[in-house]
């Protein structure tokens, strides 16, 4: 496990997902016909060695096969391109898999456990600043004999098999994906059960036919699927009510969300916790104002949560008082034990202790474009600056440049959203506080999900979406359902799908984490989906 080392500073909200279907799925001369997913998560990379985001394993999870992957509803992961998995001695330090029979990549080669090795040795070699390279921290060396894949790890990692079925793990062919760095020419060769047949970058993408020669853990492959990319909530909710894409996906705006009904007649609603969370980061490197706790306790004890949950969110998320999210052994509300109400006059005093000259300058980054983000910062603007303790300058940009920018330490504090790698835990804690840590500034930022310390921080966005519009047809193999607009709670173990692995502002990095003192506030997510109230009858179950 990696070590833990306090950089940045969080907070975290767990979030809910929200899907909504009109009418019958399914029907009769459809089985052939694309079922088009909308979404506002944006693909960084098609190489699964440059990216660590949910809208790049959305896309990875349907064109690649892992070792492994999960079930739906179930928190161990099974064997998908691998024939079995297991620990070898009891000090968890060598994993060994032997391969399925017959796994065929798209030239027509057969995959072999060499294939596998090199995928895993090139995630680390690459080391890409947008890569998974920091999930396989533990990860020592890989060996490869006939048909099976043995993996040593530098220490006991009993998280390490749920790392493997996750996109960080896709196997790609080791004849056509450099060693040494990222492949660039837009093409996808992978095992998965959809094959990935042409590519814009961030606008179109095209998955058909299912992949005829797909041997794995999942039980047919459904529709053909073409994947929409949208700059922003608005334009996505506006594609969903004119009928111009069949799912929406993260992330529509929180009034819809907050709009859907129990009782409308052409819905069905069903809401659950998810383990989603949206967090505020705070940079404490040298350099930076937060670099001093107590102007880092100063912010914690301004964040309003629940006004934050209540307004800006519409109630569709809860507040959250924990690194870890309820439902997972070691959740606690130490946030709200140490911060329980707003208090500007304790958080002047702090300031005055800390010698610091009022208002305190900061500046504030989050993603332009879908969800709630802008309003958001505007509304964390003002709880800060009310008072005059502080002087915040916010600024939206794209998602790439985002991480460019937080990586490169040039934000105090910035909002992203964390949804977790696997149903453990550990990917609240190592991924999100450990060194290394994607989402820190100044360290190797990936674009996903997860990072962050403890200290001061709020919860920020809503719920991501998966919504049918007036349904049509089941649900593609990238919502991974056998219900047309069936959103699967973020919390359920299963491999990251276009529908339901996605950030509120991105692929998300964040996380909270801290000590005493430092801690910050965090917000908990509802989920709610709306189905239809006829199952699909075709479609694929989540992976």
């Amino acid at each position: 496990m990696r070590s833990v080392r306090l950089r940045i500073v969080a907070v975290s909200l767990v979030l809910a997902a929200t899907g909504v279907a009109g009418g019958s799925c399914g029907g009769a001369g459809e089985a052939d016909r694309p079922v088009t997913v909308g979404t506002t998560d944006a693909v960084t990379s098609l190489d699964p060695a440059g990216a660590y985001d949910a809208g790049s394993w959305a896309l990875f999870s349907n064109v690649f096969q892992s070792l492994l992957t999960f079930a739906p509803g179930r928190a161990e992961p099974e064997p998908d391109a691998a024939g079995d998995c297991d620990f070898t001695g009891s000090d968890l330090r060598t994993y060994r898999c032997r391969l399925r029979e017959e796994l065929t990549f798209p030239s027509g080669r057969y995959m072999t456990a060499e294939d596998v090795k090199f995928s895993f040795d090139r995630v680390k070699r690459i080391n890409s600043r947008t890569g998974p390279a920091s999930l396989f921290d533990t990860l020592e060396s890989v060996a490869a004999h006939g048909s099976t894949v043995t993996f040593h790890l530098s220490d006991s990692d009993a998280t390490f098999p749920f790392k493997v079925a996750t996109g960080a793990g896709s196997i790609v062919d080791r004849t056509a994906y450099p060693a040494d760095a990222l492949r660039e020419d837009g093409a996808v060769d992978g095992t998965g059960p959809y094959t990935l047949t042409a590519y814009t970058a961030n606008e179109k993408g095209d998955s058909r036919p299912p992949n005829p020669a797909y041997r794995g853990a999942v039980d047919g492959t459904g529709q053909p699927v073409t994947l929409r990319y949208y700059a922003d909530s608005e334009a996505l909710e506006k594609a969903w009510r004119t009928g111009t894409v069949d799912v929406a996906t993260r992330r529509l705006p929180p009034d819809l969300l907050a709009g859907l009904s129990p009782s409308d007649p052409g819905l069905r609603v069903f809401e659950s916790d998810s383990f989603e969370t949206r967090n505020l980061h705070l940079n404490v490197r040298a350099g930076s104002p937060l670099h001093d706790p107590g102007v880092r306790q100063a912010v914690s004890r301004l964040i309003d949560r629940d006004r934050l949950a209540a307004t800006v969110h519409q109630g569709t998320v809860d507040p959250l008082y924990s690194l870890i999210p309820a439902g997972l052994t070691g959740h606690t509300t130490s946030f709200f034990d140490n911060y329980p109400a707003r208090d500007a006059r304790t958080a002047r005093a702090q300031l005055v202790r800390a010698g610091v000259t009022l208002p305190v300058p900061l500046t504030y980054g989050y993603r332009a474009g879908p969800g709630a983000g802008a309003e958001e910062a505007a509304e964390i603007r003002r709880q800060l600056e009310e008072g005059g303790l502080f002087e915040v300058t916010v600024q939206g940009y794209e998602w790439t440049d985002f991480q460019r920018q937080w990586a490169s330490g040039r934000l105090d504090l910035y909002a992203v959203g964390w949804i977790a790698d696997y149903p453990d835990p550990d990917t609240f804690a190592a991924p999100l506080v450990g060194s290394g840590s994607p989402c820190a500034p100044g360290t190797p930022a990936g674009t996903s999900t997860g990072s962050s310390w403890p200290a001061a921080g709020t919860p920020t966005a809503a719920a991501p979406p998966t919504t049918c519009a007036p349904c049509r047809r089941p649900s593609p193999a990238t919502c991974r359902s056998s219900r047309c607009g069936s959103a699967r709670s973020t919390s359920s173990p299963t491999r990251p799908s276009a529908a339901d692995r996605t950030s509120p502002t991105g692929p998300g990095c964040s996380a909270s984490g801290g000590s005493p003192g430092s801690d910050a506030p965090s917000a908990a997510r509802r989920r709610t989906d709306v189905n239809p109230r006829h199952p699909a009858t075709a479609g694929d179950r989540p992976k």
